[in-house]
This record gives C-alpha cells, sequence and structure tokens, in this order.
C-alpha cells in the first residue's frame, strides 16, 4: 500500500503546525502541582487583637504565608474560621494554617 502525498507544501505545513503544538503540550506539562500538606495550628484571641494584627503576625513568622498579601490572609483566617464579620472575641479559638 503506498501512499501519495498530493500537496506536498500543505503536508509539510501541517506536519509544522503539528510539532509545534505538541512541543507547546510537552512545554506546558512541565509544572508540577504537588499537593503541599498543610496543618493547622490552633491560636487564642488575645485582648487587643484583631484580624489585621493576627494576619500581620503569620506575614512574619508563618511559612504559609510568606510573601502574601495581608488582605490576602485575613480573607484566608475568616474562611477557615467561619468568622462573617471582623468582630474577635478575647478567647476564642482560630485555626490557623502552616506548613
Amino acid at each position: 500500500m503506498k501512499i501519495t502525498i498530493v500537496n506536498k507544501s500543505k503536508f509539510i505545513r501541517s506536519l509544522i503546525i503539528l510539532g509545534v503544538l505538541i512541543i507547546l503540550i510537552l512545554l506546558g506539562m512541565t509544572n508540577t502541582y504537588s499537593k503541599t500538606e498543610i496543618a493547622y495550628k490552633e491560636d487564642y484571641i488575645l485582648n487587643g487583637d484583631t484580624l489585621w494584627s493576627v494576619a500581620e503576625e503569620q506575614t512574619h513568622t508563618n511559612e504559609y504565608y510568606k510573601n502574601k498579601d495581608i488582605r490576602e490572609v485575613i480573607y484566608e483566617i475568616k474562611k477557615i474560621n467561619n468568622i462573617e464579620s471582623g468582630n474577635l472575641e478575647i478567647g476564642q479559638k482560630i485555626l490557623i494554617p502552616y506548613l
């Protein structure tokens, strides 16, 4: 069985496009998305603590929040702990993720 190529230039163009697509797909697959195990520590709210102060402390001391915007940290802490408003109570237990 012999295959005859009718239009050589279209065939070569198609092979080049196919090769470029395969290369782009392979380059896109180089990203690895490993799931990092996240643990949670319990923290208790003290007199004078605010979400901002807790988040600010975490950005300086917690590797999980390193180089993150403080507003993102506040949002995540509120989400994890089901805090609707910004009000915290003294003695309230909150969970803080860490690596």
